[in-house]
């Protein structure tokens, strides 16, 4: 079984390490990127159509030059703090870009697509571990337009056939063992490349915020996973939908929690540097946990992470940030 995947948004952090995944498991990725945020270094294991999600000619003609048989979304804005300030941006390319993208690939008759989303359609935690039956309730645009982009996936696999993994995030993180790519966001906001940075001397003191949690070290805790675990788990995602597989909404996690404090205390160990840090108060709206509940995904996809410890997420970004 070797499919040809139109990647949208391959070029970014998660993509590119997908289309690796891809490639190895004997797969064609084809990306489409508009390198707004990607990179087109990043573009190793396939050809690039260098454009945006919603010019749904190019999408249609890719899809049908390259002989596409699914599409994996990742493309889109992804700052929470942006959404909050300019919702519209969010909405207009996380929902009504993928609108474009989805469209297109149903014309061309492609109906398996892999999309990525994320734990914060979830919103306030009510329970921990949180089930991928937990209330869908965004505090933020951000959440919001990936949930609205879910239920175009889910009426179209009611409607017109469609076929789709769902696939919620939690906390993204580390980077390839290789060192072929890493994690780069302009702005940073992610903990561990901000921690690394900031004990490389190559960004400013590190703001710890909160430190009055109910949590043991009173720092936040959140749920860290590879992301070559990630990548893992898409390819298993895309394969079962290759088999004819039920469609899916399922969690990806480390499955366990690490604090802010757990996560720079590995960051001094592992690089043999301390990492200046400053402290602030709480974020409004920042829960003390996030964890996710990952048994949905061993037992569909039989998937497990298994390069989520603290340590290996932060030696291999570590290894990414210092050379880069």
């Amino acid at each position: 079984m070797n499919l040809n995947v139109l990647v949208a948004g391959g070029a970014g952090y998660v993509g590119s390490h997908v289309c690796k995944a891809l490639a190895r498991s004997g797969h064609r990725p084809v990306v489409l990127d508009s390198l707004a945020h990607g990179h087109r270094e990043a573009v190793r294991w396939g050809p690039l159509v260098e454009a945006g999600i919603a010019d749904r000619a190019v999408v249609r003609r890719a899809v049908e030059s390259y002989r596409i048989d699914a599409v994996m979304h990742f493309a889109a804005w992804i700052f929470v703090g942006e959404s909050m300030q300019a919702p519209m941006k969010y909405f207009a390319n996380n929902l009504g870009g993928s609108l474009a993208l989805i469209e297109a690939a149903l014309e061309a008759g492609v109906r398996r697509v892999v999309f990525s989303s994320t734990a914060a359609v979830y919103g306030e935690p009510q329970r921990i571990p949180i089930p991928e039956g937990h209330p869908t309730l965004p505090i933020n645009p951000y959440g919001e337009s990936k949930l609205m982009v879910e239920r175009v996936l889910d009426w179209l696999a009611r409607r017109q056939g469609m076929r789709y993994a769902t696939l919620r995030y939690f906390n993204a993180s580390g980077a390839d063992p290789e060192g072929e790519i890493g994690e780069r966001h302009d702005p940073e906001t992610h903990l561990v490349p901000l921690a690394i940075l900031a004990a490389l001397g190559k960004a400013p003191a590190l703001n710890i915020l909160g430190v009055d949690y109910d949590t043991p070290d009173g720092t936040a805790i959140r749920d860290y996973v590879h992301v070559c675990d990630l990548a893992a788990a898409h390819v298993a995602a895309l394969e079962h939908l290759a088999r004819d597989g039920a469609s899916l909404t399922l969690n990806l996690g480390g499955g366990a929690g690490t604090s802010v404090k757990e996560v720079v205390d590995a960051v001094a160990r592992i690089g043999g540097r301390p990492v200046p840090a400053n402290y602030a108060p709480r974020r409004a709206g920042d829960p003390p946990r996030l964890v996710a509940d990952i048994s949905a995904a061993r037992e569909a996809l039989d998937w497990r992470p298994r390069s989520s410890d603290i340590d290996t997420i932060v030696r291999t970004a570590w290894a990414w940030h210092a050379r880069s």
